[in-house]
């Protein structure tokens, strides 16, 4: 198959995804966003002709010349653009979350269904080293049999809360805690039932709760933990501990070392071993690598429509929970046939 050519929309987040299509030699044959200023400096920075440059993503729908779309905006935007590429013949990256209600990320799986194009959604999380380390070591059986792992998601908004991020539908939970959320479920499955308490203390800007707390149930009686604090006061951070029958592993998304407690015949600890990775929370290259080698083999993609659907799913159960003080059971079923 030739060089595919791509389309990147909304530059604020994309340049990210600009940068990793050219470390792996795709050609960007346009770029768009609604705001001049970011797509001028866009344009400038990667020296990408004004002729390629688009203000409106409708313009890039017909083109029989683009053969798949990076999406990089805002949430409430996804599900409009992600069908409107897909209906038109176009595989689509779309950033994380997938969407922000059960109806949008159904009409999405029917787009990619019917379309029969590709539909990746960006869960960074799943390329980044640390996490793609951690998840090698619970399947190499090192820590024996995971039966508890946390992950938490810790960063100030204060000073970025805008009118999307404050919408009462993306909740912190599901704009930002989706990471965690999506990681626990890579790393042990689907969760089968949560609950969650939540807390509004820290950003008066926004309507939802700014920290909650789920807890999770899986099978073979393995328990999770998510936090997600979108108003906290520290260094953003995804630490993660996996905690097994043989070992416990500490590591996150922004340092350069992991943690990693094995024990001997007696059953106890050895010393903590300390294993160095790559510090890259924003793996673009290895996401838009996977995504491009997927469209030119024919094989699904690793975050596919479903799999971005059952991590909204799992985040709405969670706010759910919150808001009810009661236990939730995420209903899978929705996005299974």
């Amino acid at each position: 198959m030739s060089q595919l050519k791509y389309a990147v929309i909304g530059l604020q987040f994309g340049m990210a995804h600009i940068e990793g299509a050219m470390d792996c030699g795709a050609e960007i044959a346009a770029i768009c966003d609604c705001n001049e200023d970011h797509l001028r400096a866009a344009g400038e920075r990667y020296a990408i002709a004004a002729e390629k440059r688009f203000t409106d993503y409708r313009e890039l729908v017909a083109r029989s010349d683009l053969d798949a779309v990076v999406i990089a905006v805002p949430d409430q935007q996804h599900r409009a653009m992600s069908c409107a590429f897909l209906e038109a013949g176009k595989h689509v990256l779309c950033e994380k979350p997938m969407a922000l209600s059960r109806e949008d990320v159904s009409a999405m799986i029917r787009a990619a269904d019917v379309s029969g194009r590709q539909l990746m959604i960006g869960q960074i999380c799943r390329f980044t080293p640390a996490f793609e380390k951690a998840k090698s070591l619970v399947e190499s059986g090192v820590l024996g049999d995971v039966y508890y792992l946390e992950s938490e998601y810790a960063h100030d908004y204060m000073k970025i809360v805008d009118n999307w991020r404050a919408d009462p539908l993306r909740h912190g939970v599901i704009g930002g805690g989706c990471h965690a959320v999506d990681l626990l479920r890579w790393l042990a499955g689907d969760p089968r039932e949560v609950f969650a308490y939540g807390t509004h203390r820290l950003l008066p800007q926004v309507p939802y709760d700014d920290a909650t707390i789920a807890v999770m149930k899986f099978d073979d009686n393995t328990m999770g933990k998510v936090f997600v604090s979108t108003g906290c006061k520290r260094d953003y951070t995804m630490r993660t501990v996996i905690y097994g029958t043989k070992g416990t592993l500490i590591c996150d998304n922004t340092s350069p070392t992991m943690t990693l407690f094995t024990v001997g015949p007696d059953g106890m600890a050895h010393e903590p071993e300390i294993l160095e990775v790559e510090v890259n929370n924003h793996n673009a290259k290895r996401e838009f690598e996977t995504f491009d080698a997927s469209i030119r083999r024919g094989k699904p993609v690793l975050t596919n429509a479903r799999e971005g659907a059952k991590t909204v799913e799992v985040c709405l159960s969670i706010i759910e929970s919150a808001k009810t003080g009661a236990p939730v059971r995420p209903d899978y079923a929705l996005y299974t046939t």
